[in-house]
């Protein structure tokens, strides 16, 4: 039971469904009655606090109602309504008109414990006030799950992304010009990710707190405290955000790592779990894998590092991919904690993808000639062996943890997709297969169980940047299809390449958002 400092012998919410129930025969004003009940609790100047009306949306007969409290800053909130989800919507919803980009913060907690275990209440950014308008949501469910729900289309179907976090969290809805993003955030512990994703929401929409029973013949209440709505009329150019994550490879949750408005890309993972390398500005940093500040390591005279980078497998070395001024990239071998990078491949462009698990040799994506294919080399350089010869590109070529299998993606078929084949180039084999993705940079994970990769719509050509992306994971042995593991904002810099941590459980990754210079979230 939630209990107000009133002293009242029962909760608002209990008196917010019994008024209701009661005096919805007689028409009785809402805010009368709020006004009489609540003279000292209540503000009589702004009843909806920092909203502006009050909508029962969809077929909602039993509606709902809203109480303020002023000087506690919550918002009690009873709906009705059968669900929101599917083509159509039913749920009692507090708006605003608002524009722009959009930080809406609230905690949730459910009135009552009983009930149907789906009833859901949070924050919406919608399109219309119709019961089918396109709409992004953040909800808890009154059984701690948390989803971040949207609706692309006008009439079309609804679509969510849960997380493993489970309720009590506060809840943390994103808008970046129609790019939406529900953080997590609990007490001394990292913040969480639900999920990245692009609707196209026109910029003038409704924001606000929604709550619905699941059930149309009966009202639920919520709780709503430290609701904070934010709107951010961007003026200036846009900059790049860019989030290091780690992910849970079974349960999908998120958790952010390091987070600036610069451009950073491509972590990979130490195979003794301590730190993350990645990327920026043409030097290379490092950081402790649990969080922390980031250190530029000394590369010396190789300066324009490009996102084509990895550990040793025993650790104690890199390779790195450094722009020269008359080949392009070319490969290099440093060691780990800093040094001079010694050349492997006199030819260029060359890109650096993989180590053999003996760290015997290195594999890469090279262009000789006009085609793009992979190629195999010794760790102290020398003649370097092509493994493919087919049209278009081969790319991203990364070895099995026993060294018998190299996985590459490669657009040969037309469709940029998943291939595996031996470790001297025979049996090519299509591993990913033809559907509405077009997959990159195949990570297998240290143990060989799984394989991890990027995943483009396929009308998407090449691997830019700042695109609606998803990273998916299958079983190595290819015994079921790939699923989604997270939906995300970003491409090219996001997981180029290996990035397992050592007990295969976790991967890293970056997700970009284009905000407004020096903005606080």
């Amino acid at each position: 039971m939630f209990s107000r400092r009133s002293g009242l012998p029962f909760s608002y919410g209990h008196l917010l469904k019994f008024l209701m129930s009661y005096y919805r025969p007689h028409r009785l004003s809402w805010f009368v009655l709020v006004a009489i009940i609540f003279p000292m609790s209540c503000s009589t100047s702004d009843p909806l606090g920092i909203f502006e009306g009050t909508t029962n949306v969809g077929d909602a007969p039993l509606g709902g109602g809203m109480l303020f409290e002023r000087f506690t800053n919550t918002y009690i909130i009873t709906g009705s309504g059968a669900d929101i989800y599917g083509a159509s919507d039913e749920f009692f919803f507090v708006w605003k008109e608002v524009a722009g980009d959009l930080v809406l913060q609230a905690d949730v907690e459910f009135e009552d414990t009983t009930g149907h275990q789906y009833r859901k209440a949070g924050w919406m950014v919608r399109e219309s006030l119709d019961a089918d308008a396109a709409y992004v949501d953040a909800l808890i469910h009154a059984d701690g799950l948390i989803a971040l729900q949207w609706r692309s289309e006008t009439g079309g179907l609804t679509r969510e992304v849960t997380t493993a976090v489970r309720a009590p969290a506060s809840i943390r809805l994103e808008r970046t010009e129609n790019l939406f993003t529900l953080y997590l955030d609990r007490p001394g512990e990292r913040t969480t990710v639900v999920g990245n994703i692009t609707v196209e929401l026109p910029d003038s929409a409704y924001a606000g707190l929604v709550v619905c029973a699941h059930d149309a013949e009966v009202r639920e209440t919520a709780i709503f405290t430290n609701v904070h709505l934010k709107e951010e009329i961007v003026t200036e150019e846009r900059v790049v955000e860019s989030t290091l994550e780690i992910i849970d490879s079974q349960t999908g949750e998120r958790q952010v790592i390091r987070q600036a408005q610069e451009h950073f890309e491509a972590p990979n993972w130490s195979p003794d779990s301590l730190t993350l390398l990645y990327n920026s500005g043409g030097r290379l940093y490092y950081m402790p894998s649990i969080g922390g500040e980031a250190v530029m390591l000394d590369t010396q005279f190789a300066d324009r590092c490009n996102n084509d980078h990895g550990y040793s497998p025993d650790g104690t070395e890199l390779a790195i991919s450094h722009n020269t001024e008359d080949k392009g990239s070319l490969i290099y071998i440093m060691p780990a904690t800093g040094g001079e990078p010694r050349l492997v491949t006199e030819l260029g462009p060359s890109y650096w993808h993989g180590w053999s698990p003996d760290g015997q040799k290195l594999v890469y994506c090279a262009r000789r000639g006009d085609n793009f294919d992979v190629y195999a080399i010794g760790r102290d350089g020398g003649e370097e062996v092509r493994l493919t010869d087919a049209e278009g590109l081969d790319d991203g070529p990364e070895y099995s943890p026993d060294g018998q299998t190299i996985y590459f993606n490669s657009v040969r078929t037309g469709q940029m997709k998943i291939w595996r084949m031996d470790a001297d180039g025979g049996n090519q084999t299509q591993a990913t297969q033809h559907d509405e993705f077009g997959d990159w940079f195949p990570h297998p994970s240290p143990d060989g169980r799984w394989i991890v990769f990027l995943s483009y719509d396929k009308s998407v050509e090449g691997h830019p940047p700042n695109r609606d992306v998803k990273l998916r994971i299958m079983p190595a042995d290819e015994t079921e299809d790939p699923r989604i593991i997270a939906h995300l904002f970003g491409g090219q810099g996001t997981i180029n390449v290996p990035s397992w941590s050592p007990d295969s459980r976790h991967f890293a990754f970056v997700s970009y958002r284009l905000v407004e210079q020096n903005s606080q979230d």
